[in-house]
């Protein structure tokens, strides 16, 4: 692709750049506003032919099929037809050069029919199952035994004889709140 590319654009350039000969009486003519234009017309002129109808004829289903190589190098003849005037280009060219360039392919291709019905089961049944671990849990009802009245009174107790928070904490002079209680008595 790189070696064509390249081919392609010294070819163009052979017919942009002007020969040594141009140049020179460019240089010894008088520039006067028509010269100019002239010479810019000259130079402007490109040598890119229409591309023919058969090639561009549907493009839209033809073109995921169609080799890379092949895709790159339509889209270069199309890009080489964009540099000219646009009111030389084809309709089939203007259609084909938007549709490679907008159209619904690659990353921007619609999703397969039946993605979102999938997604949405996936869905559910990830829903469905953590409620399930849930009820699951509530059913059992095995509260851990961090969780019973003994146990968190036993952690006040520990907290204290380690001095834990002596300013403002279970360990401080005259501390009226309930520390880590916060559970009723154990259930039988």
């Amino acid at each position: 692709m790189l070696r064509s590319s390249v081919l392609r654009a010294s070819s163009s350039t052979s017919s942009v750049l002007p020969s040594s000969a141009t140049r020179q009486a460019l240089r010894t003519q008088k520039y006067s506003p028509i010269n100019c234009i002239a010479a810019g017309q000259s130079q402007q002129s490109r040598q890119a032919h229409a591309i023919s109808n058969p090639t561009l004829a549907q493009i839209e289903k033809r073109w995921e099929a169609m080799p890379p190589q092949e895709q790159a190098d339509l889209w270069m003849q199309l890009r080489d037809r964009m540099k000219t005037d646009w009111h030389e280009l084809t309709m089939n060219e203007k259609k084909a050069a938007y549709w490679i360039a907008f159209g619904p392919h690659g990353p921007r291709a619609l999703p397969p029919p039946g993605e979102g019905w999938r997604v949405f089961r996936t869905t559910a049944l990830g829903v469905g199952i953590a409620l399930v671990i849930g009820f699951i849990g509530v059913a059992v009802k095995n509260n851990p035994k961090t969780m019973t009245k003994e146990y968190q009174e036993a952690t006040n107790e520990y907290l204290k004889n380690q001095n834990t928070e002596p300013i403002s904490g279970v360990s401080s002079e005259g501390y009226t709140g309930k520390g880590m209680v916060q559970s009723g008595p154990k259930k039988d």
